[in-house]
């Protein structure tokens, strides 16, 4: 499968789809696939999820392009510290979970659809058991509660110490009010990397912290600006890609001129398998500044209607 460059014009990417089932179930969705595409810089992702728009989607194809035909910015150190990531699972596992990792600083997913308060705090509180005193514990609720729901919860989650709550609300009006009534850190995403114009977001009052995701803001250099307007501390995560969309994460974090938190990058390690032999995984919770190889394409194959579907969105936005 072959497609012209961003915008129509340029030399043809080579493009293979790749499907991928999870571990646990994440973001709604228990099968992870997308759109790999290959240019004389390299490899990069496409893989919007299928609530975006087409004119969402062309942001995330942006990044791709970018990947795959310029490349990115030097970078200004050689790994950068990871979180592990935790779904909504029991304690037990996310316990286990955890341990296994490597990594001191852990993004817990709470407020699931299903779950209660109880589930969210034992879930916290076995991470805080799993890294020890020093660890360093996230929350992201993916815009779930309303003002009231996140100051309860909030307070009561921050016994075992929280660095920050990502997204707790969906709006910046509600986010503004919630950081006037809680003594946790805001983290704003959504309402950043969806707005038409993520530069230009008001978060003087709403955020403590900026989460920068490559796909959804254009590439590694759109993201960059949207660091430099904001001027607020930024932690670098993932979109849920394979191996090589995580790379142009990591390429973020290395080019950023400062970085003050672990990042949400080792996501790899909710796949089942990788689009790469040598996945990006964290080592001692860190991963390399690298551009891996995709060498596993045949068996991360997708069937032959995911590929279609893939095929025409790609049309889509490449036509928008």
């Amino acid at each position: 499968m072959t497609a012209p460059a961003a915008g129509g014009a340029g030399p043809a990417l080579e493009t293979h789809v790749y499907r991928v089932p999870l571990r646990t179930r994440f973001r709604g969705i228990d099968v992870r696939d997308g759109v790999l595409v290959r240019g004389p810089a390299g490899w990069g992702e496409f893989s919007p999820f299928w609530d975006y728009d087409v004119a969402e989607s062309r942001r995330w194809w942006a990044a791709a392009a970018e990947a795959a035909e310029d490349g990115w910015p030097d970078p200004v150190r050689a790994s950068v510290p990871v979180n592990v990531t935790v779904p909504a699972v029991d304690p037990e596992r996310a316990h286990r979970i955890v341990r296994a990792s490597g990594c001191r600083t852990a993004k817990v997913k709470v407020a699931e659809p299903g779950q209660s308060a109880a589930d969210d705090l034992a879930r916290v509180e076995a991470v805080r058991d799993a890294l020890g005193p020093d660890g360093g514990i996230r929350v992201d609720a993916n815009a779930a509660w309303d003002v009231d729901t996140a100051a309860a919860r909030l307070r009561e989650l921050d016994r075992v110490g929280l660095e920050y709550a990502e997204q707790p609300c969906a709006t910046i009006e509600e986010l503004a009010a919630l950081r006037r009534r809680v003594d946790v850190r805001v983290a704003a995403d959504e309402v950043v990397r969806r707005a038409p114009d993520p530069r230009r977001v008001d978060l003087r009052d709403a955020a403590d912290v900026v989460v920068l995701k490559v796909q959804p803001l254009g590439g590694v250099r759109a993201a960059l600006q949207v660091a430099e307007a904001h001027g607020l501390p930024c932690v670098v995560s993932s979109a849920l890609e394979s191996s090589v969309g995580i790379a142009a994460g990591v390429a973020l974090a290395a080019a950023l001129p400062e970085l003050p938190f672990a990042c949400g990058l080792a996501t790899v390690a909710l796949f089942t398998a990788d689009v790469c032999g040598q996945p990006l995984l964290p080592v001692d919770g860190a991963l390399p500044v690298g551009r891996p190889v995709p060498d596993r394409l045949a068996d991360t194959a997708a069937d032959p209607s995911t590929e279609e579907r893939w095929r025409a969105r790609l049309a889509a936005v490449r036509a928008a």
